[in-house]
């Protein structure tokens, strides 16, 4: 068992008062026995200058009195110490940075962030090298910040490389974080992560009300979301800070729990990737071309009951008569394409749903004519091991509403599948499958609508939790950088989730398929075209 600590604190723009408050909480995790502590990002100043030149006077330097202070501090206690800082380099680029010091105080390992976000774009270089797996004693240990967790891509790449414990230092208003984008990134890739944010304001406190009045949000809102946390391979969250105040949590884990990959039907979730199909993930973003689809889509979730057919049509049917334009069946729900297709005839609603079709893992897409599209599971799984006849690539249909993926069975635990979903521009993604573990729904489904700005409806069987499938409708109230229909929240991204529960046979409500054009989560940070696509080598490259 190894023990860990994620600090959260305030940085301002004094940098002496902000190493004060590092060393500070370095000093209170290492008094409750820590020997591996994460510390939040921008420690040294607030993301905020005055222009290029104030930014790199603040800036540190490798084995400065800034960075030798936090050194000496790690080698006092004989504790491993993540910091997030920006770093001076000697070829005049500034990069926010992690770093990880030693026991002994010796640098380990640095990480430039290679996803930037907002007025980030404006002073910072991004990195330039995908961020190392670092071989410590108490495991491997892997680095990255903030926006690089609200996508998938610089996770899994440590994860595809071994990393058993990712160190996150956020600096972020964000409450989705501490919600979503940190424990997915744990549960999607069977990893530990121990995740540190930033409490009080995120900008100058003299310049935050004119700030905040230009934005139209509280001012309290620019504040650091804290809710610092320390989650387990499963996304559970072991120990999690208060909102608010400067906090340390600490964690007894075992780290040897991230070697465990399975699924509960055996299914290695790295393993069982197909790199092969990912080609576009490290392609050059070509940016956006189909035009946005329609404004709302009216859906539907519908889950016959075994063995009657007849009530099967009756509910397909009088889902397309309620208004629904795309129904969505769990997989392998024995209801035929041919009575699908009976039940919406006389309507112009479409359905989806899976079925075996010889040694494939079927999706089908239904209209009152008969079959109007197929996609064949993408990945290998052990809980349907007849379904060894894989899809070669995601198909994309268009619909008079927009453009439609299917996501069939297990394909919905890989990331990869919806991000190419994105990459060919879908709308919305209908998921026929079965949940299997709690984080599914609870995290994974809501993280790919989330992190793709993709409406995702999901059918399935009774799961674990109570759920069966969820509708997630993207909300046109997206980032600071566009005008809020209602009042500001805090959550950025994450969907609005209509949920469905085990017992429910229907369940409709609205997606936005328009919405999803828009993929600027803040000013020159785009969630799709913005992923570190230079460096995903990791992610295409042969399976573990």
């Amino acid at each position: 068992m190894v023990r860990v600590a994620a600090a959260q604190l305030e940085a301002g723009t004094d940098p002496a008062a902000n190493l004060a408050a590092c060393l500070r909480v370095i000093d209170a995790a290492a008094e409750r026995g820590a020997e591996l502590i994460v510390l939040p990002e921008f420690c040294n100043h607030l993301s905020w200058y005055g222009g290029r030149d104030h930014a790199r006077r603040m800036a540190c330097r490798i084995g400065d009195a800034f960075l030798g202070a936090v050194s000496e501090r790690a080698a006092r206690h004989g504790a491993y110490v993540k910091i997030g800082v920006t770093v001076a380099r000697d070829d005049g680029r500034i990069t926010g940075t992690g770093l990880l010091y030693g026991p002994d105080g010796t640098l380990l390992g640095e990480s430039d962030k290679q996803t930037l976000m907002g007025a980030e774009n404006d002073h910072l270089a991004p990195g330039s090298a995908a961020s190392p797996v670092i071989e410590t004693p108490i495991g491997r240990l892997g680095m990255y910040a903030c926006m690089e967790g609200v996508i998938n891509e610089v996770c899994r790449s440590l994860a595809l490389r071994g990393a058993q414990v990712l160190l996150n230092s956020l600096n972020s208003f964000a409450v989705d974080e501490a919600d979503l984008h940190v424990p997915v990134r744990a549960a999607e890739n069977r990893v530990w992560v121990v995740a540190a944010n930033k409490v009080g304001p995120l900008l100058p406190a003299a310049e935050l009300p004119a700030i905040a009045g230009r934005l139209g949000v509280p001012p309290e809102w620019l504040h650091g979301a804290g809710e610092s946390q320390i989650v387990a391979p499963d996304g559970t969250t072991v120990a999690r800070a208060p909102r608010t105040g400067e906090a340390v949590v600490v964690a007894d884990i075992d780290v040897r729990l991230a070697d465990g990959k399975l699924r509960p039907d055996g299914t290695h979730v790295l393993a069982a990737r197909r790199p092969e199909l990912y080609s576009p993930v490290a392609a050059e973003p070509a940016g956006r071309t189909a035009p946005p689809g329609a404004p709302r889509l009216r859906v539907a979730v519908v889950r016959p009951p075994g063995g009657e057919p007849e009530a099967a049509e009756r509910m397909v049917a009088g889902a397309a008569a309620g208004g629904a334009e795309l129904i969505v069946l769990p997989e392998l729900c024995g209801m035929t394409v041919a009575e699908t297709s009976r039940a919406l005839r006389g309507s112009t609603a479409h359905a989806v749903l899976s079925v075996r079709a010889g040694s494939a893992h079927e999706g089908v897409l239904v209209d009152g004519a008969g079959v109007a599209g197929r996609q064949r599971q993408l990945h290998p799984s052990a809980r349907h091991p007849w379904a060894g006849d894989l899809g070669a690539g995601l198909e994309v249909f268009s619909l008079p509403w927009g453009r439609l993926a299917i996501v069939v069975g297990d394909d919905a635990v890989f990331p990869e599948t919806f991000r190419l979903a994105a990459l060919r521009d879908a709308d919305v993604v209908a998921v026929p499958f079965t949940p299997s573990e709690p984080w599914e729904l609870r995290l994974g489904l809501p993280e790919r609508a989330a992190e793709n700005r993709l409406n995702v409806i999901a059918a399935g069987h009774d799961g674990p939790g109570g759920m069966a499938g969820a509708i997630l409708a993207l909300s046109p109230d997206f980032t600071l950088w566009t005008a809020w229909e209602g009042p500001f929240t805090g959550r950025i991204s994450h969907p609005v989730v209509t949920p469905v529960k085990n017992g429910e046979r229907v369940v409709h409500a609205e997606v936005r398929p328009a919405e999803a054009v828009n993929r600027l989560v803040s000013r020159g940070t785009d969630l799709v075209d913005g992923r570190p696509w230079r460096l995903a080598g990791a992610l295409v490259a042969a399976s573990p």
